[in-house]
């Protein structure tokens, strides 16, 4: 599991390590290039030093060196060797005037040669000595700083877990919290950087209590709904019981077989409508539906129901433009049981036309029935759950309007009911303008 404190904590130390061992070699190849100056300038000093003073020939066998880190060497012009400071110091033999670097089996020399007073004297020093110098002075330089190093890492250990004190903080106020509990995260004390964070959980806390409350209300009405039927079927199930001849028992078990197949509807609605919540899915994968065939598809589902009922069912229009993006097994069952109510609210002799179309560049679909209609005042009621009117049918659950009402919204569609131009009721369901996705 990736962490962000060992991440940043990783990414810092390493940071300094990088830049301090960076800061090391420049300061070190520095040091290096001043001490070359300096042992440089000293090697001429010391090979015109020689201008006053030039040792004789006996001096060649005399003088051993021990001790100084130059070695000098003195030839006349006729390349016969005057003076050297230390025999057998493994000097390179070369002889070019000016600086040169030069290899010995002793190692790198750096040499000075000159000539000076009908003389050429010659100045050498070990590379080695330079590297020495230079590192000691690389090393009291960074010293310092390498003593510091742990300071540093435990100031900086430090200050990323000051900077991430907010977001444990925050992850405790989140870990607080219950569904009875779905307060806003306070903003006042947060990072400028963690509030972004905050306002997105604070919409998601807001939204869960939103579903929170919905799906309380959804079961609490449920319960309520669903004790009558099963009341009803409990008393019918006591009459098959106490039915006195095979008649009696031939009609209790005709009522019971009744509230069993509403007790089914109710619960197979409820259902639905727990699937149509706009919150209960994923977002809609927008495939091409054609209104005029579920249009035609609704006509022969429900064909039979309209028969048993006298009601002449058919479509009046059925435009093959008219295609809107969604789910399309939900927008068959939004028209199922736009057209199912439809049809249990026209009396004997009436009719039920359904269309599709599209008008301003958006498609639509209607339901018009010749039935009773509803009264304006209660039109925005209808949409709610368990919701039936006084006077109407008493077989519906009530939730077949909460049903449609569920998938437009899935749907960004509009669900509006007005009267229909023959008397009964219109509902016309508005989709969004047709956009290829």
């Amino acid at each position: 599991m990736n962490s962000l404190r060992r991440t940043l904590l990783a990414t810092l130390l390493t940071a300094v390590a990088a830049v301090t061992l960076t800061a090391a070699v420049l300061v070190y190849d520095m040091a290096r290039r001043e001490v070359d100056e300096l042992l440089d300038y000293h090697l001429r000093q010391v090979a015109l030093s020689f201008r006053e003073h030039v040792p004789g020939p006996g001096a060649m066998a005399g003088g051993t060196g021990e001790g100084l880190d130059v070695v000098i060497r003195i030839w006349d012009l006729e390349g016969a060797r005057v003076y050297v400071s230390r025999p057998g110091a493994g000097l390179p033999e070369t002889v070019q005037l000016g600086f040169a670097t030069a290899q010995s089996r002793s190692g790198t020399w750096r040499i000075y040669t000159a000539e000076i007073s009908g003389l050429v004297v010659q100045v050498a020093q070990p590379e080695r000595v330079r590297r020495e110098m230079a590192f000691a002075a690389v090393s009291r330089t960074l010293a310092p700083v390498l003593l510091i190093l742990p300071l540093l890492a435990l100031l900086v250990w430090r200050a990323v877990g000051r900077a991430l004190a907010p977001l444990d903080r925050l992850a405790r106020s989140v870990g607080a919290r219950t569904p009875s509990t779905l307060e806003p995260i306070a903003e006042a004390s947060a990072p400028e950087e963690a509030l972004p964070l905050i306002r997105s959980l604070n919409d998601l806390l807001g939204r869960l209590g939103v579903a929170l409350a919905a799906q309380r209300a959804f079961v609490a009405d449920a319960a309520h709904e669903l004790r009558t039927p099963l009341a009803a079927l409990e008393l019918q199930a006591q009459l098959v019981e106490r039915a006195g001849d095979a008649g009696e028992r031939a009609r209790a078990l005709a009522d019971l077989r009744a509230g069993l197949a509403r007790a089914t509807r109710l619960v197979q609605q409820l259902l639905t409508l727990a699937r149509a919540e706009p919150d209960a899915a994923p977002a809609l994968a927008g495939d091409r539906v054609s209104l005029a065939d579920l249009v035609g598809q609704a006509v022969a589902d429900h064909a039979l129901l309209a028969e048993s009922g006298r009601v002449d069912l058919g479509a009046t229009q059925a435009s093959a433009d008219a295609v809107a993006f969604g789910d399309a097994e939900a927008l068959r069952t939004l028209l199922a049981n736009l057209v199912d109510n439809a049809i249990r609210h026209t009396p004997e002799g009436g009719r039920v036309d359904l269309s599709a179309g599209v008008a301003g560049g958006r498609p639509w679909l209607e339901v018009v029935d010749s039935g009773p209609g509803i009264p304006e005042a209660e039109r925005a009621r209808v949409f709610d759950r368990f919701y039936r009117r006084g006077g109407g049918s008493r077989s519906g659950s009530g939730l077949g309007l909460a049903i449609v009402k569920a998938i437009a919204d899935r749907h960004g569609a509009s669900v509006s009911l007005g009267d229909a131009p023959g008397g009964g009721l219109s509902a016309r369901v508005e989709f969004p303008a047709l956009r290829v996705p």
